[in-house]
């Protein structure tokens, strides 16, 4: 189906089809591509390994984590 032809028949689809359609569309214009987001995360894996190595930064305990997130649920 060439572009023309799919904007006619996004267009003939029901509101509620069309608009979960509108978000799909508009949420994958904000995404990078798969690559570029485990280079990124590699890369910020990488810095906060680096920024506990020398110190910089403390790790925290999945269970204090836990237990922040409770406190400010409440």
């Amino acid at each position: 189906m060439k572009g023309k032809a799919l904007q006619d028949a996004a267009l003939d689809l029901p509101p509620d089809e069309r608009a979960s359609l509108a978000r799909k569309l508009l949420l994958n214009l904000d995404e990078p591509p798969e690559e570029e987001l485990a280079e990124t995360w590699l890369s910020e894996a990488e810095r906060r390994a680096r920024e506990i190595d020398s110190g910089e930064a403390q790790p925290v305990s999945a269970e204090e984590v836990r237990r922040k997130a409770r406190a400010l649920l409440r």
